[in-house]
Order: C-alpha cells, then sequence, then structure tokens
C-alpha cells in the first residue's frame, strides 16, 4: 500500500503538470480568438490543441485509475462478498492493464515510424510528429507501468488477506457510496 501512496503522489504532480499544459494551451487558444477578432491569428490552434489533448489524456489515465475514478458497472461486484469484491476489482485491474499494455506495445510503432520517416503533419504548421507522438507514447508508457504495478499489488494484498486494503486501493465505488 506504501508503494501506491508513493505513486499516487507521483501522479499528482504528473496531473499538475498536465493542468499547466492544459491551461497553457487555453490561454493560447483565448489569446488566437482575440487576435483574430483584431483581423490577425496564430493559426495552427487547432492542431496544437489537439495535440495537446492527446497528450494529456494518455498522461491523465494513470492519475485517473489510481484514483479510482475510471467508470465500471458494478452491478455484480455491489452485491458480492469481500473476497468476491477483490476478486471482481483484480479481474478488472488484468483486464485493464492488459488492454493498455496492448495500446502502449501498438503506440511505439507509430512513433518509430515517424522517428525513422522525419514525418511532420500534413498541416501548414508541418509539426514535427515525433515531438507530439513521443510525449504522447510517453503517457501510454507510463499508464501501462502504473496499471501493472498496481495490480501486481493489489494480488499481493489479496494474497496476504488484506481484503478492506484491496477494496480501498483499487476498488469501485457507487455513486451513492462516494456520497457518504
Amino acid at each position: 500500500m506504501e508503494l501506491l501512496g508513493t505513486l499516487r503522489t507521483i501522479n499528482r504532480g504528473v496531473a499538475v503538470l498536465v493542468g499547466v499544459m492544459l491551461l497553457g494551451c487555453a490561454a493560447f487558444v483565448l489569446l488566437d480568438i482575440v487576435f483574430r477578432q483584431l483581423g490577425s491569428s496564430f493559426g495552427g490552434t487547432d492542431e496544437i490543441s489537439g495535440y495537446v489533448m492527446a497528450i494529456a489524456t494518455s498522461w491523465g489515465m494513470a492519475y485517473t485509475m489510481l484514483e479510482l475514478g475510471h467508470v465500471r458497472i458494478d452491478l455484480l461486484r455491489s452485491r458480492a462478498a469481500p473476497l468476491g469484491r477483490c476478486l471482481f476489482d483484480v479481474f478488472s485491474m488484468v483486464v485493464l492493464s492488459g488492454t493498455v499494455v496492448l495500446i502502449a506495445y501498438k503506440c511505439w510503432p507509430v512513433l518509430e515510424r515517424s522517428l525513422n520517416n522525419n514525418s511532420t503533419a500534413n498541416t501548414p504548421l508541418e509539426t514535427p510528429l515525433a515531438l507530439v507522438q513521443g510525449p504522447w507514447f510517453a503517457g501510454w508508457l507510463w499508464f501501462a507501468v502504473m496499471s501493472c504495478i498496481t495490480t501486481l499489488v493489489a494480488l499481493n494484498m489479496i494474497r496476504k488477506g488484506q481484503l478492506s486494503e484491496t477494496e480501498a486501493a483499487i476498488g469501485a465505488f457507487g455513486e451513492a457510496e462516494s456520497l457518504q
């Protein structure tokens, strides 16, 4: 559980950096809107904001997972005994980890191709795609590592019989539970 606390702290720092990046992007778009009213424009704000959203999403997923913010349908889980709830939770973490590892694995060839070909966006900005895809890939890789570590920690807690701690670490809580 101590490891998950450390990971939460790191991911909160990452979330703050991503938030600053999003605020900077919003300010950039707002400034471009003001300039358009004055007859000028930076150009490319839609492209840049799309890149920022892709990067923010990939990095934000690990934070959301550790803060138990991912959506889960818990109809069966909510009716199970503590061990059953933990098994449902671990099953969902195993599936999540497998999915995210596959996504990260499939993201690498995209970045590799851009690096090998010195690819640029087919837009007036001609953005070098590796500049965008590198942080995007790193975010997915980070999420994959975080989900695998979290799954292993949860499995270890179940092995030790720490069911309530497991549920607190990776559980899904219904709307009524989260409001109490």
